[in-house]
């Protein structure tokens, strides 16, 4: 068994420990965290496989060379103004943006493209504009997005050109 995998389950087992001592102990915190990752889980296994089914067909049923042409190296300004739109549609958690970004990593995109896919799907959501929107204005969100968006291309370009030479270009499988 790998190192790295001993030391995961090792912290899933001290954690439920934890709490089944927290519960028993009458520690009230403890059973909250409990309660919540629980929770937590239950609308992951729930969104999960959802989003598992759509990055599986994004897989079959977009070829390489168009992720190359939109998203590649020379995409150019258009392909970040592309992921900023894809992230804004991004379902669930942000845990399912990671499998998409993986999966444009194999496709072609530029390193700093799926970096601005990665911002863009914390910062753009639909859902969460929407709630924006409707408690701070109109005004408040439009700032933000003027400020984050920018910001999250230009440090994308910049980790990009910075991890360019560490990360192995991933082959299509």
């Amino acid at each position: 068994m790998k190192r790295s995998t001993i030391v995961n389950l090792t912290v899933v087992a001290v954690f439920g420990v934890f709490v089944i001592i927290s519960m028993l102990a009458g520690f009230e915190t403890g059973g909250r965290m409990g309660k919540g990752f629980l929770k937590t889980l239950g609308d992951m296994l729930v969104i999960l496989p959802f989003a598992i089914i759509l990055i599986g067909l994004f897989e079959a049923w977009v070829k390489r060379e168009t992720v190359e042409k939109h998203l590649g190296e020379d995409g150019g300004w258009k392909s970040y103004m592309w992921v900023c739109l894809l992230g804004g549609m991004t379902i669930g958690p942000m845990l399912t943006a990671l499998p998409v970004a993986q999966s444009l990593l194999r496709k072609g995109a530029a390193l700093s493209v799926v970096l601005t896919y990665i911002g863009a799907s914390t910062i753009c959501r639909i859902p969460m504009t929407i709630f924006e929107i409707t408690y701070l204005g109109g005004q408040f969100t439009l700032t933000r997005y003027l400020t984050a968006i920018p910001l999250t291309i230009l440090s994308s370009l910049l980790l990009g050109r910075l991890l360019k030479e560490h990360i192995e270009p991933q082959a299509e499988t």
